[in-house]
């Protein structure tokens, strides 16, 4: 597969996770501050989440393109002879 693919297929995953790990730890705060939302959480801690996000999308993107390039699933219909 090309670099492009390859960076476009990271990007999808990355945005996939993200959206998965973004709910993990966070709890509102007791004391609602004037101008935020009560659900807002106390403490994103996004750095963490970024950064956990981003392994977990190398790997996967990784799984992905092995997937593709072993045959395991076709995405393209075979060539006419």
């Amino acid at each position: 597969m090309s670099i492009l693919t390859t960076a476009l297929t990271f990007v999808i995953v990355w945005w996939l996770i993200l959206f998965m790990v973004l709910p993990f730890g966070a709890s509102p705060s007791d004391e609602v501050v004037p101008g935020t939302v009560k659900s807002a959480p106390a403490k994103p801690r996004m750095l963490i989440k970024l950064l956990i996000t981003t392994v977990l999308a190398i790997g996967a993107t990784f799984v992905v393109l092995w997937v593709l390039e072993s045959g395991l699933i076709e995405v393209r219909p075979p060539k006419a002879g």
